[in-house]
């Protein structure tokens, strides 16, 4: 979903013969006499000048604000500073941008500009929306609402409503999106605002499309792409024609999909559009062109997304997609060799991160190996040089006792019981310094040899496990299987390698750390979380961590293991058993227990009428083995919930 920036909506809902009149409208506005029609003219043309020419924009709102002082117009003023800050947040200065809007807010307080406010604060509440901060923008977009609702008309709250939907939608609450945009879409057909009734349909039926309501999406994209075509509004048409076409999709129309993505790519040749976003859309055009076993097609169309990729490079990490579809549109077409290469390149973009993050923890791996040797030497040489302390006490003590025994032949017995303590004494120093040399020797032991083995795993089972997959995947297409039954279990096999080269990884992510921290085990959890939300795009998944969590914990790589396992196993369960449509996961703190907690709406079962399976029983195992308790409750009908307690 794309955010609208501020005048956006504003500059393309301008007709094409005032947007070309922009100096006409201000050469005129300075014919007046009244100052306050030339100030506000200045900040209606440069603002509309952002979005077109940003030199031409600040040298327009420059002159606005050197006139608004000369004739001390504060409200004008007020207009052009809050104007400024605009053009900040458009050409990427955000701490100017917020300094202007704070500035224009609290000089509208001053002067009590109730319009002028609410529009800083809505301004407030967009800025921080567009750096992803959305409490902190429904804060703001609630109180313009509010000042709306006291000082304004019911008109303008459309727009407000609007925005808080749009936060709901960023925060995956599509229930609350769909009540705000909703309520947004009456004012705005109340008041027959067609070109502001077209954005409120593409948000709702974005709402609707997520809630898995498809058919009622597909009518509002329908609905909403005939109002912006009405209104000449093409920003919002193209925006709905992708939406409309992903509907299709969702629904399995390839036939509609496919002809709504073309449209889509069709834009007028002076229409400037956010090229990289098509990349998207190719790969889309060349996955359904293979579900029609029509690969040149389909290849045709990934040519041109790969040229947007060259074109913009820093666009390769969202073209993972387009790359695994034209690879299966090489494997359909028997050019193997080029497939392999497109599908390396998809397990290369997809791996990247994974594959950072493996290098680091070896990297650290090795730090702390080369310290604990490091310590161990520095042990050895104490202990070395106890034994020449030793020596030349013990010399000296001779040399003492003889002399002593010359002198006074009563302190032998006194002088051999000293010196017999001192070496018992340094005998215990001995054998401690000993036992820590053979413990940090054991340890350095272990330490090679897990860096060993987790390398041994990564380099040569996880090299035969994707060669197993490959070597799947070159059957398949390569010898034109018929049978349904032996394709279905190839497709198996490669399921199940795939499967188990995430679980190798795992297993080596647990190896290579000798204890694991809370943010390592959150992060991990997240990851497959987002990766089960790919296959599974129509669940709502949910990860909630609750204030008073301490998030300095650190578990054994024993704990942290059993406790992703566990956790892994309850999502997969639910996947495969519930049919649900969310989700949770949550982890809170029961005075001084840790607990975490699976849950989901799905359709449940009786505990009592089950069998445990090896899954539930393999579950209770490992969490008893770090010392917990798992408990399970689900009722028919009612969802199920998992929760360990640490």
């Amino acid at each position: 979903m794309k955010r609208i920036t501020f005048l956006l909506a504003l500059l393309f809902s301008l007709s094409p013969s005032f947007s070309q009149n922009l100096d006409s409208l201000l050469t005129a506005a300075k014919q007046s006499k009244n100052d306050s029609i030339i100030i506000r003219a200045y900040n209606r043309v440069g603002s509309a000048y952002i979005f077109r020419d940003t030199k031409k924009a600040l040298q327009i709102i420059d002159e606005g604000e050197k006139l608004a002082k000369e004739k001390k117009f504060h409200f004008g003023l007020n207009e052009l500073i809050n104007t400024r800050g605009i053009y900040m947040d458009v050409i990427g200065k955000s701490d100017s941008a917020n300094y202007y809007f704070t500035q224009a807010l609290n000089m509208s307080r001053r002067h009590n500009f109730k319009n002028i406010e609410v529009m800083c604060v809505n301004n407030l509440g967009m800025f921080n929306w567009n750096r992803s901060h959305f409490d902190e923008a429904l804060k703001y977009f609630f109180e313009a609402l509010r000042m709306n609702d006291k000082d304004g008309t019911e008109r303008q709250s459309a727009s407000y409503l609007n925005n808080i939907g749009l936060i709901y939608q960023e925060m995956n609450l599509f229930e609350k999106a769909l009540e705000y945009h909703q309520k947004s879409l009456a004012i705005r057909e109340k008041y027959n605002l067609k070109d502001e009734q077209a954005t409120s349909l593409n948000n709702i039926g974005i709402d609707l499309k997520s809630l898995g309501k498809i058919d009622e999406a597909i009518g509002t994209f329908i609905e909403g792409s005939k109002i912006a075509i009405q209104t000449e509004n093409l920003v919002e048409y193209y925006r709905i024609l992708n939406n409309l076409a992903n509907a299709y999709q969702m629904k399995d129309d390839v036939d509609k999909a496919i002809e709504t993505y073309l449209q889509v790519l069709d834009k007028p040749n002076d229409y400037e559009a956010d090229e990289k976003a098509s990349i998207d859309t190719y790969g889309n055009l060349v996955l359904l062109y293979n579900s029609l076993n029509e690969p040149q097609k389909a290849l045709f169309y990934a040519n041109k997304g790969f040229e947007l990729v060259k074109k913009y490079p820093h666009s390769e990490n969202i073209a993972g997609e387009l790359y695994l579809n034209a690879a299966e549109s090489q494997y359909m077409l028997r050019n193997f060799s080029k497939a392999r290469e497109l599908t390396q390149k998809f397990i290369t973009i997809k791996d990247s991160v994974f594959s950072d993050k493996n290098a680091k923890a070896v990297a650290d791996l090795e730090i702390k190996y080369d310290t604990e040797k490091k310590e161990k030497q520095i042990l050895i040489q104490r202990a070395e040089l106890a034994e020449k302390n030793l020596t030349i006490q013990e010399k000296n003590l001779q040399v003492f006792g003889l002399l002593s025994l010359a002198i006074v032949l009563g302190l032998i017995g006194f002088l051999f019981y000293n010196q017999q303590k001192l070496k018992n004494k340094q005998l215990h120093k001995e054998n401690e310094l000993k036992d820590a040399l053979i413990r940090i020797e054991t340890q350095n032991k272990l330490q090679e040899q897990r860096l060993r083995i987790s390398r041994d795993l990564h380099d040569n089972i996880g090299a035969q496990l994707a060669f197993i997959i490959s070597s799947i995947d070159n059957l398949k297409y390569g010898f034109n299987i018929q049978d349904e039954k032996l394709n279905q279990k190839l497709s198996n096999i490669s399921e199940f390698t795939s499967s188990t080269i995430y679980e190798l990884r795992d297993t080596i992510w647990a190896m290579n750390k000798s204890e694991i921290t809370f943010e390592d085990l959150q992060t991990r959890i997240s990851n497959y979380i987002d990766k089960a939300h790919v296959f599974e795009d129509k669940i709502n998944f949910s990860f909630n961590v609750a204030e008073g969590v301490d998030l300095n914990r650190k578990f054994s790589s024993v704990e942290g293991m059993n406790i992703h396992r566990v956790i892994q196993e309850a999502i997969h369960n639910s996947l495969k058993h519930g049919n649900p449509s969310q989700i949770r996961v949550d982890v809170s703190q029961k005075l001084r227990n840790l607990q975490f907690e699976v849950s989901d709406d799905g359709k449940g079962f009786d505990l009592e009428a089950i069998q445990k399976g090896n899954g539930l029983i393999n579950m209770q195992k490992r969490i008893q083995e770090i010392g917990g308790e798992l408990s399970m409750q689900s009722e028919s009908q009612k969802g199920t919930k998992v929760t360990i307690l640490l």
